[in-house]
Order: C-alpha cells, then structure tokens, then sequence
C-alpha cells in the first residue's frame, strides 16, 4: 500500500481531532482482536470481529476494498511480514500475529479522516511463545515508542528512521542477535487519505528528510525480521513474506505533531505510557463543546 499523494498535507485542531476519533474505533478493534485471537480461531473469524466493532462504532474501513483487498484488516501470521489476506486459515498456539488495520469518519463536507494502527502478539499467551520472537517483539514495539519520541523532538524525518536503527542495535547488543529491518516497506503520512506523502523510512539515510511542521500527522510503522529482512510477495498479489521464512513483527501508531511535542491518535491514553520512559507526556487536544 503506497503512498497517493506527495504533498505533506497540514491539519488544524478540528482536523486531528476528528482523526483522534477515527483512531479511537482502530483502538477498540486492537483490543477486540486481542480477545479474540485464540488458538483454533480462523483469521476469516477475527475479520469479521473487526467489521463488527467498526460497525458498532458508526465509522468506516479504510482497508477493505482498497486497491481490491477483500477485508477489514491484515493479518499476517510467524513468517507473513504484512498485508496477510483473511480466510481459513487456523490460528495455534505460538503463532506470532500481526495485525494491521484502520478507520475512517467523515465530517459535515464529507471528507474521510483516516487512522492506521498496528501490533503484533502471541496466539495463546505468551507462555507459549519462542523466546526469539518475545525479543523480536520487544525490539519492534521498542523501535516504534523511539521513532515517536524522536518524532516529538525531531527537526527533520529522517530521525525517526535514526531512532529506529538505534533500538536495533542496541537490542542487537541486548539478546545477541540483530533484527532485520524491512526496507521496502514504510510509514507514510496520513489524513483525507490512508497513505499520503511523505514516506516515513525505519532507517538511517544521508538525507534528512522533509523538516517537521506542526499539523503534521504520520503512521510510524517499524517492520522487523528475526532473520533476513528481505521479502517477496505470495501470488494472491498482497501477502509479504520473508524469503528466509524468519518470523516478523509490526507495531505501528498514527500520530499528530502538536506545538511542543506529538499526540498519539490510535492509543487510548494518548502516548502517556509509551513516552513516559523517554521523559515526554502528549500534547493532547481537549474536545470542543
């Protein structure tokens, strides 16, 4: 899923918090599916919890029926990086499952406000899990809480793929082996559409990137291997795997940059946990009326 359009578009209060309540309905389905997920449950089963709590919650899908994908969420299973199609496939104990899905509300004008959300975690509890793939966990949903807390303090986008890099090779030092970052796919900006400039990469370039506005709103998405980071995709035209057959893992936030620091929109408390450790709180918008 690429980016449409290469103009960064800028949003003003009203605009992010309509954003804020399409990335509440993406926070309701992760803690949907997280219920859900158990051992003997299909993939085409935890679709259809997802359609029910954006049903429920008056908003509608932004994945399903894009460019032609035939669900309301990606769920990408151990070896599947992103982009993994429902069906029938039977979840068991130990899978690692990524799930990758969004939301959308309209205004009075009838324009889409769009949210991303991502996360990855074990079928059946992570007693049953692979050591590995709880470190391979850690590194990602680490990576991700670095790349927004740099985002926060950032002056150019490329410091969000710096921090990235960063928490690999830390980790990499931590457990004795280094993740593979994925490359060819990124974050990417966010709003009247899913995916909007600019690409938001989850490594270092020479390049510092476009410099970091208020209004701005961004999906950080960290992709990382347990082995090799190079992929392909299956012949259904959407499911990335590792050529390797390593496992991988996907934790992704949509976030607003405010005056003086970042509001996550697809977490509850709004980035207050996953900032605390960086010494940084949110720059909430209180609602109006």
């Amino acid at each position: 899923m690429a980016s449409e359009d290469r103009r960064i578009e800028i949003k003003n209060t009203d605009q992010i918090l309509r954003m804020r309540r399409a990335g509440m309905v993406v926070a309701q389905i992760h803690q949907a599916l997280k219920t859900a997920c158990e051992p003997g449950t299909t993939t085409g089963e935890l679709d259809q919890v997802s359609a029910a709590v954006i049903a429920r919650m008056g908003a509608k899908s932004n994945f399903l029926g894009y460019d032609g994908f035939p669900a309301t969420v990606c769920i990408s299973v151990n070896e599947e990086v992103i982009h993994g199609i429902p069906g029938n496939r039977v979840l068991q104990f130990g899978d690692l499952v990524s799930f990758d899905c969004g939301a959308y509300v309209l205004d009075c004008n009838n324009r889409q406000w769009h949210a991303d959300a991502a996360f990855t975690m074990v079928c059946g509890g992570e007693e049953h899990a692979r050591p590995e793939d709880l470190q391979l966990m850690t590194t990602t949903q680490r990576a991700l809480w670095s790349g927004i807390a740099a985002l926060a303090k950032a002056q150019h986008l490329g410091e969000i793929g710096d921090a990235v890099e960063e928490v690999v090779y830390e980790d990499s030092l931590r457990f004795g082996w280094e993740a593979g970052i994925v490359e060819e796919y990124v974050g990417h900006g966010i709003g009247t559409s899913l995916h909007q400039a600019p690409d938001v990469l989850n490594f270092s370039t020479r390049s510092r990137g476009p410099k970091i506005k208020t209004g701005m709103v961004l999906a950080i998405e960290p992709m990382l291997t347990r082995g090799g980071a190079v992929t392909k995709e299956l012949a259904d035209g959407w499911t990335v795997v590792t050529v390797d057959g390593s496992r991988a893992a996907h934790f992704e936030h949509t976030v607003a940059v405010l005056p003086g620091g970042v509001w996550v929109l697809t977490e509850p408390d709004g980035g207050r946990s996953g900032l605390a450790p960086f010494g940084l709180s949110p720059r909430a918008i209180a609602p109006r009326g």
